[in-house]
């Protein structure tokens, strides 16, 4: 039988509920047994994989990994993720170092491959702290197909830390977020931004997120969700809007609006 995440409410009262019921069901989810083949098999195999191309090779091998950083979407990107892993993270004009989204550099350094002579999959942890992530991530998606706002919330919560104490520039930061699209989707919300700033260039973009961040949290950094308190008031900023918006696109008036615009364009 599959897992389904129990998530009776929407929104903040959901949110509270999800957060108090977590560890019990993720704990259900890593019992199925789907989950536990694969774990073991990524156990059993990964510490003879000394190079990217020996990753990528291995189907399965490359599904969970990828899983564990959200980047599943690219399991037939196979060239392309070798080259993200071979090319590590150390050198400036690394591919994942030119990427807008953060995941590829954490899926990159974890590894290792490009980084060390010897990769990190020779590590006796090293399996312990993918499965850890990997699991989360699993999580995250179960979650997601019951109600996607919490799983963009379970993301936000792990990324906007992350993306927060990363040693680089604040403006980096704030070009990661724009080009992490999970992540984004929470901080427009979460500052009442449009989608259609996604428009205009750039510069003019991060300068925006900038004054909103500044009048809504009190600073405008990324650098400030270092502070978990921080990152909870974000979540909670953008489940109130993201309601707000359903309750109003679900409303008989809107409803009616909508079926007279639908009418008229037949």
């Amino acid at each position: 039988m599959s897992f389904a995440p129990v998530i009776p409410f929407g929104g903040i009262l959901g949110w509270e509920f999800l957060k108090r019921s977590e560890a019990t069901q993720a704990a259900t989810l890593s019992r199925q047994a789907v989950l536990q083949r694969d774990e073991a098999y990524f156990r059993d195999r990964i510490g003879t994989i000394d190079t990217a191309e020996k990753l990528v090779s291995d189907r399965r091998l490359l599904r969970i990994s990828l899983e564990a950083f959200g980047l599943q979407a690219d399991l037939n990107a196979r060239a392309f993720i070798r080259k993200v892993l071979e090319d590590g993270t150390l050198k400036t004009d690394a591919l994942s170092n030119r990427l807008t989204d953060p995941r590829y550099k954490a899926f990159s350094a974890a590894f290792g491959f490009g980084n060390f002579s010897v990769p990190n999959t020779a590590l006796s942890t090293f399996a312990d702290g993918i499965m850890a992530r990997w699991k989360e991530a699993r999580f995250e998606g179960a979650v997601g197909t019951v109600n996607n706002d919490m799983r963009l919330a379970l993301n936000a919560r792990r990324e906007l830390v992350t993306l927060a104490r990363d040693d680089t520039t604040e403006r980096a930061k704030w070009f990661r977020v724009l080009g992490t699209p999970p992540l984004w989707e929470v901080m427009r919300q979460a500052l009442g931004l449009p989608k259609s700033l996604g428009s205009i260039d750039l510069d003019r973009q991060v300068a925006v997120l900038e004054r909103r961040a500044q009048a809504v949290f009190g600073a405008p950094t990324v650098g400030q969700f270092s502070d978990p308190a921080r990152v909870e008031t974000a979540i909670r900023r953008f489940l109130a809007a993201s309601t707000a918006q359903t309750a109003v696109t679900q409303s008989p008036a809107m409803t009616l609006l909508q079926t007279t615009r639908l009418s008229m364009r037949l």
